[in-house]
């Protein structure tokens, strides 16, 4: 008789033996630009286009040739990255930390997040997100053990954050609160009310909260960016994740960073060279090119994707069926198609009708459903974006008649 293997590892959805819409699974990618499909569904900005500062290049190309790139750095990141940050956090972030104490380097915000959640998550903790957000703060929750628990927001009004939502899913295996801002996919920068309300809730029912800004460097309309651990008493149960990868549009060189107070970073301290061993080193140096050229370089994405969001605006929101909110950050549109079909029925739909793909709502959480999430951040020339959107245009105009809206 043959033996069955004994079911040993958790499985998740979207394998690589699982047909998913998702571009990051598998080889699915690089099949779609075959059957030549455009890209707008990674969060890379101007993928798959070179951008890359000329300073920023050779920071890479002199740690090739003189051999630096060739060695590890410390486990916890180059120190003059680090001293680098901590100047940048008290300057954008208002937080004063101690670059040799509360940060840590790693390879990318992902493994940040998950980073992040390893020493305090195991089975059966609850950890609550806001839903619609970012996928991996529900599955690295899952890979642990824990248990994701949605935190719906609500398009009616405008995504914010009610506090609660919060207070009737808390129970006494709650631990955590993971929360994306800006979010992803909404775009949303949450007020400062919103923020000052949710760090209240943390504080009243001593959890910890790790808050990921990722898309933090590309903020429109004058919104206020505000950092949790920079309001009272937060600093002290908040780990925030950063990332070089969306405003400097350096996602392949795979820079992220942890800031936390002694007591949270002290475990990560610990098994950083068991976790995650070392960042790149080639990535790290040209990390403090970028943060020291940040002003300049954010200002010039900014002024791109600020166009970018107005023409991808103006084109969708008079299509019956289709309804969305200007975005509020980054290079993100979330965009409301229920009337049209489900989520993916219109991913699919755009891929036959106008050789686009973007991403499947449901991706990032029940209330996701009905929605796309399309970025407009991808390709170097807005020309061929403007060109790229009119295509969808036209394939969205041609699904509301079939449906007969007017």
């Amino acid at each position: 008789m043959r033996n069955k293997m004994k079911p040993y590892f958790r499985t998740l959805k979207g394998g690589l033996f699982e047909a998913v819409n998702k571009a990051d699974v598998g080889d699915n990618a690089d099949k779609m630009k075959e059957d030549g499909v455009v890209m707008l569904s990674w969060a890379d900005p101007f993928f798959p286009d070179d951008k890359l500062d000329y300073d920023v290049r050779a920071a890479i190309e002199k740690s090739l040739s003189d051999g630096t790139a060739q060695h590890y750095t410390a486990p916890i990141g180059n120190t003059e990255l680090k001293e680098t940050i901590a100047k940048k956090l008290s300057e954008d972030n208002h937080l004063s930390v101690n670059p040799k104490r509360n940060i840590v380097i790693t390879p990318g915000s992902d493994a940040a997040l998950f980073y992040s959640l390893v020493p305090f998550i195991g089975p059966g903790d609850e950890v609550m997100s806001v839903d619609p957000s970012y996928p991996n703060n529900f599955q690295a929750v899952q890979i642990l053990g824990g248990i994701p628990v949605s935190v719906p927001v609500k398009p009616e009004t405008g995504f914010e954050i009610e506090v609660e939502e919060f207070e009737r899913r808390l129970t006494n295996r709650t631990k955590m609160v993971i929360l994306t801002n800006p979010n992803n996919p909404t775009t949303v920068v949450y007020s400062r009310k919103s923020m000052e309300v949710l760090a209240d809730f943390v504080k009243k029912n001593d959890l910890i909260i790790v808050v990921d800004q990722a898309f933090e460097d590309i903020v429109f309309d004058e919104k206020e960016m505000v950092t949790m651990a920079s309001l009272e008493g937060m600093f002290e149960r908040t780990i925030t994740i950063f990332s070089i990868s969306k405003g400097f549009g350096l996602s392949g060189l795979r820079v992220g960073y942890i800031v936390a107070p002694d007591v949270l970073i002290d475990t990560m301290f610990a098994s950083a060279v068991s976790v995650i061993g070392a960042s790149n080193t080639a990535s790290q140096l040209a990390a403090i090119t970028a943060l020291h050229k940040r002003k300049a370089l954010l200002r010039d994405y900014k002024e791109t994707f600020d166009y970018r969001r107005k023409v991808l605006y103006d084109a969708l929101r008079d299509i019956p069926g289709v309804e969305m909110q200007i975005p509020q950050s980054a290079f993100l549109s979330w965009i409301d198609v229920s009337k049209l079909g489900s989520s993916d029925e219109i991913v699919n739909y755009l891929i036959e009708e106008a050789k686009v793909f973007v991403n499947s709502g449901n991706c990032y959480g029940g209330m996701g459903e009905g929605y796309i999430r399309l970025v407009q951040g991808c390709y170097r020339d807005d020309k061929m974006i403007e060109a790229i959107i009119q295509r969808i245009r036209a394939a969205l105009i041609k699904r509301s008649l079939e449906k007969g809206l007017r």
